[in-house]
C-alpha cells in the first residue's frame, strides 16, 4: 500500500545553506528513496520555488508568509501566528494522510485543534523558547532583546500546550528530555538529524591553521567567534582563520588586529568546505546548548581534529569525535596538542562508525516511517 505523508515546512528547504534547510532537504530525500508520497508544503519568503523539490514530491505547495506587523499576535509567538494561512489548512483536509510539521512554527492549525482527527508529528529543530531567551542574552539592541524575551515567554507557552497534541520527534537527547520533564510530553522521541554526507570526507595528515566557520551575521556566532579571538588566540601564536557570511566591521578589525589571525568573508560554498577539509583543527565553542549546530556536523564528517565545549556537543552522539574543553585555558592547551598531531585512518572510521550508527539517513527514515505507519 502506498504511503503518503504531509511535510509542512517552516521555509523552503533549499539550497540547504543552512541547518534548518539541510536537515529538512535530506529528510525529504531519504523519505522519498523509501518510497514516501511526499505532499510537500512551504512557507516562500525570498528562497524562490525550486524545480528540485519537485524531483522528491508528488506536488509542493507554497504559501506566503505574513511578515511584519501583519503577523503579530498578542497571544502567539510570531513564529508561528505568522504562519497561519487558511489555504493550508484546507490543502491539509483534502485526505486523511498523517502531517509531518517541521518546527514549532507551522503548527498553528494543531493549535487552534483544526485537526483533531490526524495522526501529528511534530520535528523539534530547537526547544524554540530557550533559543530566544539566548537570542535576548546575546543581543545588544534594546529593542529586539524586549522582542526576543517577549517571544521567549510566548513559545514556553506555546510548547508547553502543543506537547499533548502530537508526537514529538527531538532533534537531539537535550530536546527529547526537556519535552519529557518539562513540558510532560507522552510520545516523544529522538530522531538524529538528517546529514548530507553518506561517508567521511576528512582528509589524513596535518593541515597548517585552525578554523572557525559560521554565519557570522549571527550574534551567537560573532559572540563565538570574537571569544576565541580575544582570549585563545590573544596569545597563541597558531594560525587562525575565521571564515562566514556577512561578519560586522567589529568582528573584521578584530580578526585583523593580529598576523596570526584572519577572517574570510563570505566565502562560496566549495571555498567553505575547502577550508573546513584543510584545516588541522576546527575549533567550534557555543553558548547555547539548544538543537544540534550543523557547522559541528560539518566538522566531524568532513574535517579534522576538533575542539568544542559542553554547550556544542552535549546530547549529539558526536562527542567521541571531539576534544572537549571547559574555558580558554583547556581550549589553548588542546590546540597547541593537536597542531601537529596528523589525523589518521583510526580518527576517520571512528567517524564512520557514527555515520553508520546514529547518522545512517536510510536507517532514521525507516525509523521514522515505522512510527508514522
Amino acid at each position: 500500500m502506498e504511503k503518503h505523508l504531509h511535510v509542512v515546512c517552516l521555509d523552503v528547504p533549499y539550497p540547504a545553506d543552512y541547518g534548518g534547510a539541510f536537515e529538512m532537504f535530506f529528510k525529504i530525500k531519504a523519505l522519498h528513496k523509501e518510497g514516501v508520497k511526499i505532499h510537500l508544503h512551504c512557507f516562500e519568503y525570498g528562497r524562490g520555488t525550486p524545480e528540485i523539490l519537485n524531483n522528491y514530491c508528488s506536488d509542493v505547495k507554497y504559501y506566503k508568509r505574513m511578515e511584519g506587523h501583519k503577523g503579530l499576535s498578542m497571544k502567539l509567538p510570531y513564529i508561528v501566528s505568522s504562519r497561519a494561512n487558511p489555504e493550508l489548512l484546507e490543502n491539509l483536509k483534502k485526505d486523511n494522510y498523517p502531517i509531518l510539521f517541521e518546527g514549532v512554527h507551522t503548527t498553528y492549525y494543531l493549535h487552534e485543534d483544526a485537526l483533531e482527527d490526524r495522526r501529528v508529528f511534530i520535528r523539534l529543530h530547537n526547544a524554540e523558547y530557550l533559543y530566544y531567551k539566548q537570542l535576548a542574552r546575546q543581543s545588544r539592541n534594546l529593542w529586539k532583546k524586549l522582542y526576543y524575551l517577549n517571544e521567549s515567554r510566548l513559545l514556553y507557552k506555546y510548547e508547553k500546550e502543543i506537547a499533548s497534541k502530537a508526537s514529538i520527534l527531538a532533534i537531539s537527547l537535550k530536546e527529547e528530555k526537556k519535552f519529557k520533564e518539562e513540558f510532560k510530553a507522552q510520545k516523544v522521541r529522538h530522531l538524529p538529524a538528517f546529514i548530507g554526507w553518506d561517508f567521511p570526507l576528512c582528509k589524513e595528515g596535518v593541515g597548517n591553521f585552525c578554523l572557525y566557520h559560521g554565519n557570522l551575521s549571527v550574534a551567537e556566532n560573532e559572540k563565538s567567534a570574537a571569544w576565541l579571538l580575544k582570549h585563545v588566540f590573544n596569545d597563541l601564536a597558531i594560525p587562525f582563520v575565521v571564515a562566514g557570511k556577512n561578519p560586522s566591521h567589529h568582528l573584521e578589525k578584530l580578526a585583523h588586529s593580529q598576523q596570526h589571525t584572519c577572517l574570510v568573508a563570505n566565502p562560496s560554498e566549495r571555498e567553505m568546505q575547502d577550508l573546513i577539509q584543510k584545516a588541522q583543527i576546527n575549533i567550534l565553542p557555543a553558548f547555547s546548548e539548544t538543537g544540534i549546530k550543523f557547522k559541528l556536523l560539518n566538522a566531524v564528517f568532513c574535517g579534522r581534529h576538533i575542539v568544542v565545549n559542553d554547550q556544542m556537543s552535549n546530547g549529539t552522539h558526536l562527542e567521541s569525535a571531539c576534544h572537549i574543553g571547559v574555558n580558554a585555558d583547556a581550549f589553548k592547551s588542546l590546540l597547541s596538542q593537536l597542531y601537529r598531531k596528523p589525523f589518521d585512518e583510526e580518527e576517520i572510521r571512528l567517524r564512520e562508525n557514527l555515520l553508520h550508527h546514529f547518522y545512517n539517513n536510510q536507517e532514521n527514515a525507516r525509523e521514522l516511517i515505522k512510527w508514522i505507519w
